[in-house]
């Protein structure tokens, strides 16, 4: 056991059926036009890395596979200055803090607010994936050598002092279902040194507006049959809802984590969510 090798309560039982599955031709025709995007992500290089053409390529994911994409909450850092804060001020970015269900809370992340994520190393190994990963700005974290973790905090807390933005996931394995797992507070660290506001956001997913656990990765599921279900899943919606930014000054990295923790398992605001129109 390391610091960063969490274990889940939720095996694949928790993942409830699926309500209203769309025919095979339509399933076929969506793993297609995911392939075809990959595909593209592929092509565009080094490219990749740029932050409009980086949410872009999400969201044709997530149309691709049918996904309804709503946003809630308080604004997320622009994406309008490269992922930058604007003007030079020499401020910090954002460190922004996520509860984790699926790989698919990545794509939707990227599809709000494209930012370089903090993923574990194992994905840098995904066949495809993993270097289109890399090429978006990905940073690895090897979870199974603690020695390490200092570097890759340093390493996080650089390039928000650059003043980019950081998304990662302190749960540090998915769950079914939000707010999920206690946060681990190491790399909070990252955004104490750096002095940068650490903005907490709460994934859901809702299938013909129910809660759904559809999509969650958890127990022994492989990516190709977790891929397969959420491309039979009709009237699947993800909300990506954020929560105020907390500023670090003055806070240790436990309080941090315990305070963005309570903002993701406190009552959500009551303001409508706001459907963002996808291509595929």
């Amino acid at each position: 056991m390391t610091l960063w090798r969490v274990t889940s309560s939720c095996t694949v039982r928790c993942v409830g059926p699926n309500a209203r599955p769309v025919s095979a031709a339509t399933t076929a025709r969506r793993l297609a036009a995911v392939t075809a995007t990959v595909g593209r992500a592929v092509r565009d290089g080094d490219r990749l890395a740029d932050p409009l053409l980086l949410r872009d390529r999400a969201r044709s994911v997530l149309g691709a596979l049918g996904v309804a994409l709503e946003t809630q909450g308080a604004p997320l850092p622009s994406v309008a200055h490269g992922g930058r804060v604007p003007g030079g001020t020499g401020r910090p970015g954002t460190l922004i803090v996520a509860n984790h269900i699926s790989w698919l809370d990545a794509v939707a992340l990227l599809a709000v607010v494209p930012t370089p994520l903090l993923a574990k190393r194992e994905v840098a190994g995904w066949p495809v994936l993993g270097r289109v990963a890399g090429r978006a700005g990905t940073l690895f974290l090897d979870r199974d050598a603690v020695r390490t973790l200092p570097d890759a905090v340093a390493q996080v807390a650089a390039v928000l002092r650059s003043g980019r933005n950081v998304a990662l996931f302190p749960g540090a394995t998915t769950w079914c279902a939000p707010p999920g797992g206690a946060f681990r507070r190491a790399t909070f660290q990252a955004a104490v040194d750096a002095g940068a506001p650490v903005q907490p956001v709460r994934l859901g997913y809702r299938q013909f507006g129910e809660p759904s656990t559809v999509p969650a990765y958890v127990g022994q599921t492989s990516f190709g049959t977790s891929l397969r279900r959420v491309a039979r899943a009709g009237g699947l919606s993800v909300t990506v809802r954020a929560h105020p930014p907390i500023a670090s000054d003055g806070l240790t990295r436990r309080e941090l984590a315990a305070r963005a923790q309570a903002s993701l398992r406190g009552l959500p605001g009551a303001s409508a969510p706001a459907r963002i129109p996808l291509a595929v």
